[in-house]
């Protein structure tokens, strides 16, 4: 038998002390391609950075690569997560200066990004155009990092690792924010890279996979146990309904039956028009799905709505009745609004426990907060009860598993029971269970008189109460109707 590509001997790895990896095997030899999946927090991203000396952990990790193989002799990983450094090498941004115009020349654009990114490997940027334009990024290459929604994100750090084209490529979620069309031709250029001699592994709970794969495995008590396909991966298990908190079984007061009015928004940086004549009108008590391909405008759309976007003042926007910008001030606005979205969650203060986080929704912070009223405090622990966060309250926030933290993030969005729910795809990353449980509390909380602007992909990763359906293209509404579920993007 040939030499494994990895051969990994006794990895220990432990948070806080806590053991995560426990004298953990594993081979895997040319010509095998895993997928690592199962339970949050298993331990399957530290695993993946483990092998990349990401994470400090104990034992050995050895790589034998193919001397005759064209492809560079490396591990590459490509995180959950892109993290990028503005042009003096500060990581510190917050939520809204995405959409600051005077702070945005502070990042690379993708393509200075890119070159720098050619230079260190080596690789001509010329191979780097069918991916681009394979993964519809060919029209981001002047976008400031800053600017970019988390779906382009994940699509740049995809476009640096195929470019590159290791012999043995990490991907930690790789399908995270990716439209359908895109999902389709990155498993497609994967398998084409497996059948070339790249050796694939895959942390990732989504069943769309590349046909090359050809192991599977999970994590439990900290080893690797392989199994013979996905339908054998253990889910967290089924959390126990529980009654709804009595502050949330009321609908919220509303100030305007209409909630949201946009007549012929349009919004433009420089020559680059990201939307182009936007009219769209939610009712309270609507619920409306927002789609469209990665790009199309749909991040930037929900800015002007959430305050957060300075061109919402020189437009026909009307929130709750009133013009933007008729006096009303950003925090009236926020106010009526909880969100949740995968910059919200990107930007949140790392020092936020889980408690202060949830907290902080009563005051629209990113993890600060006032001092909070014996009945905020109640409110806050009946969420702590009510999404089995109890014994979690006093742990940071970045620290739990990302199903728990996508659950704290929630209970901090319905916190102050508002007018009007953005959910902007909040099931990212986490498992079918994690997923159906978030759905069932959204299903049962639109029950009570909510109104709903909720972003998704995944057709099974809906919440059934959709009823409306908004679809952005190239920053242009191509369709507004009564929900229709047999088209996803």
């Amino acid at each position: 038998m040939s030499n494994p590509v990895v051969h990994i001997v006794n990895l220990n790895l432990q948070y806080a002390g806590t053991p995560v990896l426990c004298n953990l095997n594993w081979r895997i030899y040319p010509g095998e391609h895993w997928v690592i999946a199962g339970k949050s927090g298993s331990g399957k991203s530290s695993l993946a950075k483990a092998m990349v000396k990401q994470e400090k952990a104990s034992g050995e990790v050895i790589f034998t690569f193919d001397p005759d193989n064209p492809m560079p002799a490396q591990a590459f990983y490509v995180a959950n997560w892109y993290q990028f450094a503005n042009l003096e090498g500060d990581r510190n941004f917050y939520y809204q200066q995405r959409y600051n115009k005077q702070q945005q020349n502070d990042t690379l654009t993708v393509y200075a990004d890119l070159i720098h990114f050619g230079k260190k490997y080596q690789l001509n940027f010329q191979d780097a155009e069918p991916i681009l334009q394979a993964l519809g990024f060919e029209n981001c290459r002047e976008t400031q990092l800053i600017e970019l929604s988390s779906g382009e994100h994940k699509k740049l750090q995809l476009v640096q690792a195929l470019w590159l084209r290791p012999q043995l490529l990490i991907l930690d979620e790789p399908y995270t924010g990716l439209d359908k069309r895109s999902r389709k031709n990155l498993n497609s250029i994967l398998d084409g890279m497996a059948n070339v001699g790249t050796t694939l592994v895959l942390i990732s709970n989504d069943r769309n996979i590349p046909d090359a794969v050809n192991r599977y495995a999970q994590i439990e008590d900290g080893q690797l146990h392989p199994v013979s396909d996905l339908d054998e991966i253990k889910q967290d298990e089924e959390r126990q309904q529980k009654p709804f908190p009595y502050f949330l079984q009321k609908a919220p007061a509303v100030d305007n039956d209409t909630m949201i009015e946009l007549r012929n928004v349009s919004v433009r940086y420089g020559e680059k028009q990201v939307l182009k004549n936007i009219s769209w009108r939610v009712q309270a008590g609507e619920k409306w799905l927002l789609q469209g391909p990665n790009g199309s405008g749909k991040s930037t759309l929900l800015s002007l709505l959430n305050g957060d976007h300075p061109q919402a003042y020189t437009s026909a926007i009307f929130l709750f009745g009133n013009k933007r910008g008729s006096g009303e001030s950003i925090w009236d606005i926020k106010q009526k609004i909880g969100i949740i979205s995968p910059e919200l969650h990107w930007y949140f203060d790392k020092n936020a426990t889980v408690w202060h986080a949830i907290a902080s929704g009563f005051y629209d912070s990113i993890g600060w907060f006032l001092q909070v009223k014996y009945e905020e405090k109640k409110q806050i622990e009946q969420l702590l009860d009510f999404f089995d966060l109890l014994e979690d309250k006093d742990k940071l926030l970045h620290t739990l598993p990302l199903g728990k933290q996508r659950l704290a993030l929630l209970a901090r969005t319905i916190i102050k029971n508002p007018q009007l729910l953005i959910l902007d795809e909040p099931c990212q990353g986490l498992d079918r269970s994690q997923t159906a449980h978030f759905n069932a509390v959204l299903d049962e909380l639109s029950g009570y008189g909510k109104t709903l602007i909720y972003v998704g992909h995944y057709e099974s990763q809906l919440p059934a109460c959709l009823d409306n359906r908004l679809v952005l293209e190239k920053g242009e509404v191509v369709i507004s109707e009564h929900i229709n579920r047999t088209t996803v993007y």
